[in-house]
């Protein structure tokens, strides 16, 4: 996750002998700011882990346990920061890997080939897993559906864990949302270095999404894209959404001539990685409940860089 809360200013921090208390470390402030950026400043931890830390209970400030990341401090405030992991519950799933989880959602990294919800006789799916973890862990909640990813792409998600927040979520997914990012393998190498695609997405009687440069009664749909890397057989491209259409990143593939890899659906057939070389790997959005910018990225996947050494 980027650090984006980093003041120019560092505050000095008093540092006090933790034998009486080991597992805290205590810290004080010298000048006014948030929470938050004053612990980025001065815990040498990532700011997804701090965030952990937070919303796990192992802050406080005063001797008063604060989960809020804009919590205004001021000079001469004591802040303890819990050396013990807390709320950490044992979750394994070889398709879904836990980044980020509060009160209110979870954001998870969805692997290829389970769907993101349940579908037909399908069992396999991230909200199914979610719900076991959240029994497990005696959440009293679930895992409320905000947004797809098909069962080969794999990438970044959010879910909220009641109603209202998947409702806040859905109804201003757009206002929400500022910055969404996918990276594809596309067969071939790719002429221009970056560009924008806009049209009409529509599905046929067989579910099969085509496009129109005109309207044609489906949706608009707009994709930036940018070429990372390329080779002369592929490209490595990032594609940022502008709209969140059904396959849109495959179909706008296609429609340059160079389909994404190992789309048995959009594709010409070239399958070097034997997956669908798409990867959601970055995603950004206020938070719903405290407005916080919450900005989360995974690593490419490996085997995408390999193509490109």
């Amino acid at each position: 996750m980027q650090v984006s809360f980093f003041s120019c200013i560092f505050a000095l921090v008093m540092r006090y002998n933790t034998n009486a208390q080991g597992e805290y470390e205590h810290l004080e402030v010298k000048q006014e700011q948030p929470l938050l950026e004053f612990l980025l400043e001065n815990v040498h931890q990532t700011r997804t882990k701090i965030k952990q830390t937070l919303q796990g209970q192992g802050i406080r400030v005063n001797g008063k346990t604060v989960t809020q990341f804009d919590y205004a401090l001021k000079p001469g405030m004591k802040v303890a920061v819990s050396k013990t992991k807390r709320n950490q519950q044992p979750f394994r799933s070889r398709y879904v890997k836990i980044v980020y989880e509060d009160r209110w959602l979870i954001v998870v990294e969805k692997q290829v080939g389970i769907l993101s919800m349940a579908a037909g006789h399908s069992t396999l799916n991230v909200k199914s897993v979610l719900d076991d973890y959240f029994k497990k862990t005696r959440q009293n909640c679930t895992a409320h559906v905000v947004h797809r990813l098909d069962r080969d792409t794999s990438g970044l998600m959010v879910y909220a864990k009641d109603m209202d927040v998947e409702q806040t979520l859905e109804r201003n997914w757009h206002q929400i949302v500022y910055d969404r990012r996918y990276v594809a393998v596309l067969s071939g190498e790719m002429e221009q270095d970056e560009g924008t695609i806009e049209n009409w997405l529509k599905d046929n009687k067989a579910y099969v999404t085509y496009s129109s440069p005109v309207d044609n009664g489906g949706k608009l749909a707009i994709t930036h894209f940018h070429v990372m890397a390329r080779t002369t057989e592929h490209s490595l491209v990032e594609f940022k959404l502008e709209t969140g259409r059904k396959n849109q990143i495959r179909v706008h593939a296609a429609d340059m001539g160079h389909p994404v890899c190992g789309d048995t659906k959009y594709g010409n057939g070239d399958d070097p990685l034997h997956r669908l070389c798409l990867h959601a790997w970055l995603l950004c959005f206020y938070h719903p409940v405290t407005q916080q910018p919450m900005e989360f990225e995974t690593p490419l996947p490996a085997t995408f860089r390999h193509l490109f050494k």
